[in-house]
């Protein structure tokens, strides 16, 4: 099964690459360059489509969306499902339904309350996990699931993460015991932090490349399973199509 596939590609000290994609164009281009597997940002995704990013964009048409790019590739596919598109339980597992039948491998679950500077308790964020992994496994989908966490995106000060670390120690260690698969921790950039948290987590850490964080072969030895670059790719996608426009309207 593709999701076991995808499941297998999260090696401690040699980390998967996924650079992020938002739909099937983009998917096939970073496909075809080598990649082991596939991975939307919901950023990218949702200004690809006319929308800002924080559920802003139809859940239908998030599930529109992935099953042209499960469709375009046969590489296992990660959604960037954001908070679940739900604010209670029972929601939640008939979202994660509609998004089982895509047939993608895993999901990016976030603990922020999507719309707000705030994250959930560990113990509702816990149990939401929970709800996720008992859907995924009644339709026998071994769904990987990368539990993300957002304290370290809410402390601007990046100085003061140490503050955080314990805590999302905590996070990683009862996600997984909810039945999370990996522990995403964008904006967490400090190397002796992320070493930290690889040492004490249960699971494979994910960390996100940024301005500021530490390059590939460093994330390696400080023992980083996943490494992805949210909306960067498209980003200076847009920035290329945007200087290549100018040169062309500036002949004119």
């Amino acid at each position: 099964m593709i999701s076991n596939l995808f499941h297998n590609l999260h090696t401690k000290a040699e980390p998967l690459i996924l650079y992020n994609i938002w739909d099937a164009g983009s998917a096939k281009a970073v496909a075809s360059a080598g990649a082991a597997a596939i991975a939307t940002g919901s950023w990218s995704v949702a200004a690809a489509n006319g929308f800002t990013d924080g559920e802003m964009m139809p859940i239908d048409a998030i599930i529109e969306n992935i099953h042209r790019i499960t469709a375009a590739t046969e590489l296992p596919v990660s959604l960037d499902f954001e908070g679940g598109y739900a604010d209670n339980n029972e929601k939640l597992a008939n979202n994660i339904k509609k998004i089982l039948a895509t047939n993608i491998a895993g999901i990016n679950f976030e603990d922020q309350i999507v719309g707000s500077n705030n994250i959930y308790p560990i113990d509702i964020q816990s149990e939401r996990i929970k709800i996720i992994r008992k859907t995924a496994d009644t339709v026998s989908n071994p769904l990987f699931i990368n539990a993300r966490t957002d304290l370290f995106l809410k402390e601007t000060n990046s100085g003061n993460h140490y503050h955080h670390i314990n805590n999302a120690i905590e996070r990683s260690k009862l996600y997984h015991q909810a039945g999370a698969n990996g522990f995403f921790v964008p904006g967490l950039i400090e190397p002796s932090l992320i070493q930290r948290l690889c040492a004490e987590s249960p699971i494979p850490i994910n960390i996100m490349i940024t301005q500021n964080t530490p390059d590939i072969d460093t994330l390696k030895k400080l023992g980083v399973a996943r490494i992805s670059y949210g909306p960067v790719p498209y980003l200076d996608m847009m920035a290329t199509l945007q200087e290549k426009a100018k040169r062309v309207f500036s002949q004119i």
